[in-house]
Order: structure tokens, then C-alpha cells, then sequence
């Protein structure tokens, strides 16, 4: 009875003590009695399932390792410490609520980050507050649902694509460049580049996806504000563990202002696909307007000849929406702020670039030159590992999942692949904390486990979008890099000289009080002024 006293005392003493007295008299807190019961020996139960894996210090038996996971500086340090102390995994309990086994070596990922998708799950952990929002999308859906959306999207990531979308990438660019300079000309010494980024990033997609103008680089626009202010509340609920039910959730002041930009967001996803819809059932497919994500989906059909409806198109699209823009935003500022932070290899990617660009009338990247641009990839790619947008993936099996070393992932458990603590273990890389783009020299990289660099995970579930993210950031990093000589900033309110950041873990690694860099134009394109 102690234990079930516990167990229930935070649910207690959250709730209104009326409310609990109604509780009594209509028979309720015995359903809850017998709910808590059967969450003690599911506790128990995984607890002995796990017992093989190593086990960090715990609170207590009940409470595990709950608020033991930061999303600060100190948390992603505490990262280094078990990948230092486990070497490639260890058991990981959120109360009685959540169990997870962490891993953080290739050897271990591999086999569940390779596994079918068809015993493979998204768990409600991480994924389930993105429900709401992005309904049962690719991302989130399951199964045989998951493969027929899987063939359904892949034509809108074809290379043929992508090859029409460097244009976006150029012309978003160059707003954020123009606005640039006029910020430094009007005598502003550092530029904040995530808030710079992230606005690029979502003008991109807006016309990626939706051919929509949004102007959203110089102006405010409802629909991104929505959606930043979406992600924001995702991150704040993640952290407050009685806010994970959504009957308390919906009863929150946050739960509220989620449903407010919500409504925003929905309402504009779907009007541009009814419209969009409408349109091409006048012209038809022959139609020589230049096709979106949104058209490319919509005429697209799976061998029964059936297609997308119009609520999983809008899942689609705002998924496209939710996962392209921030984790783009990260990887192209962590590049920025890497190059600055390494002067050599900036000159040297940069020399790079001009010879490339070397006698052209136009100063547009295209999608040959990609290719072309072998050591700034590799900059690019270092930058990843060492700064990875997304620091962790989770799945669940609807089976047991061996891992080397006899040991066992009972089914139902949460695997959580740490690609921050696989990218940073130093069993796997030499001086781990270190920016050192010859990692990925193509010869140095024969030696590496093909699940060492994970940044876009790996398997039948990896990320769709990795090749539009990858030629988004070659096409901005060797623009910037044309036009601007980067190096480290401060912010002004603060003053003084650069200091080291703080890595923030959210949804996306950011920088707390972002991450500052000092611009210095050139002109012509690549010399000094």
C-alpha cells in the first residue's frame, strides 16, 4: 500500500481535493487504484526484463531516473558521462511511466535502427505531443499504413525534385544576404544566426511545399509565428510529466495556446490543398505550372490507384513543414558557427566555392555544382556530427530485439539511439569533441562503422527528406561563404569578447542567447571590400 500510495500521490495532490472527493463517490478513484496497480507491475515487470543492462544511480526503485534528463548544456555533458562510464548502453526508467534502454554505439543501433519496419513503432514519448499537430503522417504512423505512405511521398523527393528546388534555395538565400547587409551597413557589428536561419529555412519550404510567398524574412506572417510557437510549447510540455495525459493537458493555460496556433496552422494547410485540389481537377495533370510538394502528392497514387486524401495530405504537408524547416535552421547555423570558430578550413571551403564559381555571368548555385564541392560537404558533415540537429530517435518493437552481448529489449520498451552519444563516443572517434572535417576524407571514412554518422538516423525509417536537407545546405553555406567572412560574434546586449556557447537541447540543438557571428562582406563576391 505504500508503494500504491506514491504512486498515486502526485496525481493527488496536482488535482482539485473536490474534485477527488467527486472521485470517491462515483467510484473513479478505485479505477484509478486499479490503474495504478497494474502501472506498479508493469513497473516491476520491466524493471526485471531490463535488469542485464547496466543501470546509472536512480532517485529510488518508483521514480528511476526522473528529472534527470536536461535540456541544457549540462544535460548534453551528463551524455558524455554515460556514453564515458556504459560504453555502448544502459537501462534508463521515468518513474513507473516510461521505460528506455540508451544506446550509443554503432554496434548497438544498428540492429534496431535496421530492423523492419513492419515490428518496428514511433512511441508516445517523444512522438506522441506531435499528434495534434501532424496526425498520423509518415512520421508518426505505423505498419502497413507507414509503408503505403512511404511509397506515396517518395516522387516528391525525387531528384528531379530536388534539382528544381536549388532555385528556391538560391533566391531564399539571397533575401537573408540582402537583409544581411543592410543590418550591417545600418551598424550592427554580430547577426544572431538561428533567427536569421529559421526564417530562410521556412520561406524555403513555404514555397517548396505550397508555392505560397510568404515574405516571412521581412515581414511577420501568422502561419510562421504558429508554427515556431508550436514547437516552442512541444518542447515545455515534453519536460512537465503530469502534462503528458492530454486530460490534463487541455486544461492547461499551454494546452490552450496550443490549440489557439493549432487552429492556425490547420486552417491554412488545409485551404491551400482544397484550393490546390480544385485547381487541378480544372487542368488536370498537363498543367505547365511548376509542381510543389502539395501537387506532387495529390497526383500521386498507389497501385490500387487510390491516393492521398485531404487529411493525410495536410498531415503531409505539415510534417514537411514541422521536420524540414528547424532541423535545417540547426545544421546550417552549427555549420556557420563551426567555419567561424576554424578560419583554415573556412578559406579553404571558400577558395573552393570561388573556383567553382570562377568566370559564371550568374552567381546561383546549381545542382551540378553540388557535387563540386567536396571539401565544404565535408565541413558540412563534421558539423553534423559534432553539433547533430536531432540528438536522439526513438522506436518501439512489437517483438524482442537482441543486441550484442546477450543482452535483450523486451518488447514494448523505449529505445532511445543517442546519435549525440554515438557521434561523441570516443570508442568510436579519436578526440570525439573536436571539429576535424577529415573525418570524412572518402578514404578515412572505409574505416568507420556505417552506423557511426547517423544524423538523419538510419534503416527503413530514416529521415525522407535527408538529400533536400543535404543540397539546402551546401546551396547556403557556399553562398554565405562567397559573400561573407565569418567569425565568432557576442551578443550586444551582453558586450565583451566571444565566449564559448552553451549548447541548448530542444527539439533541435540550439544555443542559449543564440549563436552570434560576426559578418564581414565582400565584394565582389569572395574579396574583401
Amino acid at each position: 500500500m505504500p508503494l500504491l500510495l506514491r504512486a498515486l500521490a502526485p496525481v493527488l495532490l496536482w488535482t482539485d481535493p473536490r474534485l477527488v472527493l467527486r472521485w470517491v463517490g462515483s467510484g473513479l478513484l478505485a479505477l484509478l487504484v486499479v490503474w495504478t496497480a497494474r502501472l506498479l507491475l508493469r513497473h516491476a515487470w520491466y524493471t526485471r526484463r531490463m535488469s542485464g543492462f547496466s543501470r546509472p544511480r536512480a532517485r529510488s526503485w518508483l521514480l528511476g531516473h526522473l528529472g534527470q534528463m536536461q535540456s541544457t548544456e549540462e544535460g548534453l555533458q551528463r551524455v558524455d558521462v554515460l556514453v564515458q562510464t556504459y560504453k555502448h548502453s544502459c537501462c534508463w526508467f521515468l518513474g513507473p511511466f516510461y521505460h528506455l534502454v540508451r544506446v550509443f554505439h554503432p554496434d548497438y543501433a544498428k540492429p534496431l535502427l535496421m530492423a523492419s519496419a513492419r515490428i518496428t513503432e514511433k512511441d508516445d514519448l517523444v512522438y506522441g505531443h506531435l499528434r495534434p499537430w501532424l496526425g498520423q503522417s509518415l512520421l508518426l504512423s505505423n505498419g502497413e499504413e507507414w509503408s503505403r505512405k512511404r511509397r506515396l511521398l517518395t516522387p516528391a523527393f525525387h531528384f528531379d525534385v530536388l534539382k528544381e528546388s536549388i532555385s528556391t534555395f538560391n533566391s531564399s538565400t539571397n533575401t537573408m544576404h540582402e537583409k544581411w547587409r543592410r543590418l550591417l551597413a545600418a551598424g550592427q557589428t554580430s547577426l544572431e544566426m538561428f533567427d536569421h536561419v529559421t526564417l530562410m529555412t521556412l520561406d524555403s519550404l513555404l514555397k517548396c511545399a505550397f508555392s505560397f510567398q510568404s515574405d516571412c524574412q521581412e515581414s511577420t506572417c501568422g502561419y510562421v509565428s504558429a508554427i515556431v510557437e508550436l514547437s516552442d510549447l512541444i518542447i515545455d510540455r515534453r519536460f512537465r510529466i503530469l502534462h503528458h495525459w492530454d486530460w490534463i493537458y487541455w486544461r492547461t493555460e499551454q494546452g490552450q495556446k496550443f490549440r489557439r496556433a493549432l487552429r492556425v496552422v490547420h486552417e491554412f494547410t488545409r485551404e491551400v490543398v482544397q484550393k490546390r485540389r480544385a485547381l487541378i481537377g480544372q487542368q488536370g495533370e498537363t498543367s505547365s505550372k511548376r509542381r510543389d510538394f502539395v501537387d506532387i502528392i495529390l497526383m500521386t497514387k498507389d497501385e490500387d490507384g487510390r491516393s492521398l486524401s485531404d487529411e493525410e495530405i495536410e498531415a503531409e504537408a505539415n510534417t514537411f513543414m514541422f521536420a524540414g524547416h528547424d532541423t535545417t535552421a540547426s545544421a546550417i547555423s552549427w555549420t556557420l558557427y563551426n567555419l567561424a570558430q576554424h578560419s583554415h578550413h573556412q578559406e579553404k571551403c571558400r577558395q573552393e566555392v570561388m573556383d567553382l564559381m570562377q568566370g559564371r555571368a550568374g552567381r546561383d548555385i546549381a545542382w551540378e555544382d553540388l557535387s563540386d564541392l567536396p571539401f565544404t560537404s565535408m565541413c558540412i558533415s563534421e558539423s553534423l556530427r559534432l553539433h547533430p540537429p536531432v540528438q536522439a530517435v526513438t522506436r518501439k518493437y512489437t517483438q524482442d530485439m537482441p543486441l550484442p552481448g546477450n543482452l535483450t529489449v523486451p518488447q514494448g520498451a523505449i529505445c532511445l539511439v543517442s546519435i549525440y552519444g554515438t557521434q561523441h563516443n570516443p570508442a568510436v572517434w579519436t578526440n570525439p569533441h573536436e571539429f576535424d572535417p577529415h573525418r570524412f576524407d572518402p578514404e578515412h571514412k572505409k574505416s568507420v562503422s556505417s552506423h557511426a554518422f547517423i544524423p538523419f538516423s538510419s534503416g527503413p525509417r530514416n529521415c525522407i527528406g535527408q538529400k533536400f536537407a543535404m543540397a539546402e545546405l551546401r546551396v547556403v553555406v557556399a553562398l554565405t561563404l562567397l559573400r561573407f567572412r565569418l567569425r565568432p560574434g557576442v551578443n550586444p546586449e551582453v558586450g565583451g569578447s566571444p565566449v564559448p556557447v552553451r549548447r541548448l537541447p530542444q527539439l533541435v540543438l540550439r544555443a542559449e542567447g543564440g549563436l552570434w557571428l560576426q559578418l564581414e562582406p565582400l565584394s565582389p563576391e569572395g574579396t574583401p571590400p
